[in-house]
């Protein structure tokens, strides 16, 4: 798909979707980057993957098919051999008659349509979708993750008898490969997080992360199970018969469109050895500051402080709450080709161009303190240490905030006031930290509402008394009104509420993707002020909120009226 700016500007300008001053300012930026003004769009979140593909339908005269609205017949999905759809990125979707109706990302590609013709001999009408609506709707290809395992249960029990004392010849045999990679190339497909193994008393259970939540997915039977575990161990290249201590452990899977790593942990259980392997997408896209979801005024402080030369960012939250992707999401604004950026990580999650990054290796010294003692001796500009954990790196990152350099790092605390005391615990002076802090960005993630079945709703008074339970109602309505989402004079009943009722394209959740809800919390003068004094997290907050600051709970109170989520789900992680 290429389009040229007037392409854009007869579709996407014209009806409204990119206003004229955006347009004209991404314009000149692509001339002068040389670079294809859809691309840029793209890249920086300013226009969707379907947007421009409806902006190309038009150029090319081509209708666009929207796949999630499609309900598609498996008789008719199989017309087009899945080897075939799959190579071509092309799905059969409908079918009338002697004629079917086939989504292309490409339909300009006359070859591939002459091949399918000859495939299917019916007659064809071409339609346009993008990629990865095809790709989405490839996996419907998969019958079930249950039927899939049932089909080779009794073949694998029959295995697991053959070689009931030989785990390693288990783990070889073609049953025991294909339950591991079904597992794994589903949990891909899902787009989960972590896959769970857990061996119960007759079973065992195996449950996705899908956008934060565990789910439940197959059951096996136990018997199976050793061969399961010997399998992963083997790709693992752990110790197979070792069952009674921890193991740690890394392997990757390449297929075609995409290359994941997945992080594997075993642990001895009462009933076995339970699995939990971590995903991480090496070629998932990094997130602009756009796109990460700052409010508008909240991305000017952002920016304004990745732009200084030197001090500490910190980035604030438990575990699983998007700590590194607003870290990568940084680095990426930074990495120019006149910079050297340096990290140390535990794990590298996404491979960054131009970034010298480094894996922790505990087992042979290789800590984040030592490794970042080593980064400073690099010649680093602006260096990224994964976590603060100890005293010893605390002090390390801010002795080379100190010296001249811009470090990012992540911190497990609750809230961003409460970061600055926490160092205060580990051991660092208050005039160290008040001299290279500049700010402290404390996150979670919600759960977006499903575009694809988002309906408005009108709240009870059940769900009003909750509101104003959680907030100043009056003070988020003048956050609104400054952040001119509201218009002034609206009260809490005239606000829009959404929800999303379950389609198939959510797996019935009504929640599809995730976003962050923050709480940025700039250091000026005055903040440093009360940290030199040793102020309580409490003070530093309280300070903070009259200077304006708006809270995780505000953000996501602001998030829930322009209908990216619920209330639901940001009481769900803000009272956690």
């Amino acid at each position: 798909m290429l389009l040229t700016p007037e392409d854009i500007e007869r579709t996407l300008v014209a009806n409204g979707t990119l206003p004229s001053e955006v347009f004209l300012r991404m314009k000149e930026r692509a001339d002068s980057e040389s670079t294809d003004i859809g691309s840029l769009l793209l890249k920086e979140g300013i226009a969707s993957e379907e947007q421009l593909y409806r902006a190309w339908s038009e150029v090319i005269n081509v209708p666009f098919v929207d796949l999630v609205r499609e309900t598609i017949d498996k008789d008719v999905l199989f017309l087009v051999p899945e080897d075939l759809a799959k190579q071509e990125t092309v799905v059969a979707f409908r079918k009338e008659g002697d004629g079917v109706s086939i989504a292309m990302a490409d339909p300009l590609d006359l070859q591939t349509i002459e091949s399918l013709k000859k495939t299917l001999g019916l007659s064809m009408q071409v339609y346009l979708a993008p990629p990865d609506s095809i790709r989405d709707t490839l996996a419907q290809y998969r019958r079930g993750l249950q039927v899939e395992f049932n089909e080779i249960i009794e073949q694998t029990l029959s295995a697991a008898q053959a070689n009931e004392e030989d785990l390693a010849k288990m783990a070889q045999d073609l049953p025991f490969i294909k339950i591991v990679d079904t597992i794994v190339d589903n949990a891909i497909v899902e787009g989960a997080s972590d896959i769970h193994i857990e061996p119960m008393e007759q079973k065992v259970v195996v449950r996705f992360r899908i956008d934060g939540i565990l789910q439940d997915m197959i059951v096996l039977p136990k018997p199976i199970y050793p061969g399961v575990v010997a399998r992963i161990k083997i790709l693992t290249s752990l110790k197979i018969d070792e069952h009674r201590l921890p193991q740690d452990g890394r392997f990757k899977i390449e297929r075609e469109g995409y290359r994941v790593s997945f992080r594997v942990s075993i642990m001895p259980v009462f009933d076995g050895e339970k699995i939990v392997m971590r995903l991480l997408n090496e070629g998932s896209q990094i997130l602009t500051l756009e796109q990460l979801g700052f409010q508008h005024s909240v991305l000017e402080i952002v920016k304004r402080n990745v732009a200084k030369p030197h001090g500490m960012i910190l980035v604030t939250g438990p575990t699983g709450s998007g700590k590194t992707t607003t870290l990568y999401s940084v680095m990426n604004v930074l990495n120019q080709p006149g910079v050297n950026i340096a990290t140390v990580e535990d794990p590298i999650e996404y491979r960054m161009p131009r970034i010298n990054q480094s894996q922790v290796r505990a087992k042979i010294g290789f800590t984040f303190a030592s490794g970042l003692r080593s980064l400073v001796r690099q010649d680093p500009d602006i260096i990224m240490v994964g976590e603060i954990r100890d005293a010893e790196t605390a002090e390390t990152a801010i002795h080379s905030a100190l010296t001249g350099h811009l470090l990012l790092s992540t911190l497990h605390t609750n809230s961003a006031a409460g970061s600055m005391p926490r160092l205060i615990d580990m051991g660092i002076k208050p005039f160290l930290i008040a001299s290279t802090a500049n700010m402290v960005i404390a996150q979670r993630l919600v759960r977006r509402i499903c575009t694809d079945c988002m309906e408005r709703i009108e709240p009870e008074q059940a769900m009003l008394n909750a509101i104003e339970k959680e907030v100043d109602v009056p003070h988020i309505l003048s956050i609104l009104e400054r952040e001119r989402i509201i218009e002034k004079g609206k009260t809490l009943k005239d606000l829009p509420f959404s929800r999303g009722t379950g389609c198939k394209s959510c797996g019935d959740s009504g929640y599809k993707g995730r976003i962050g809800i923050y709480e940025v919390l700039e250091m000026d003068e005055d903040m440093k002020d009360l940290v030199t004094r040793e102020a309580t997290s409490e003070e530093i907050q309280e300070a903070a909120l009259k200077k304006g600051m708006i809270t995780m709970i505000e953000d996501g109170f602001i998030k829930i009226v322009t209908g990216v989520t619920t209330l639901e789900e940001i009481l769900r992680v803000t009272n956690a």
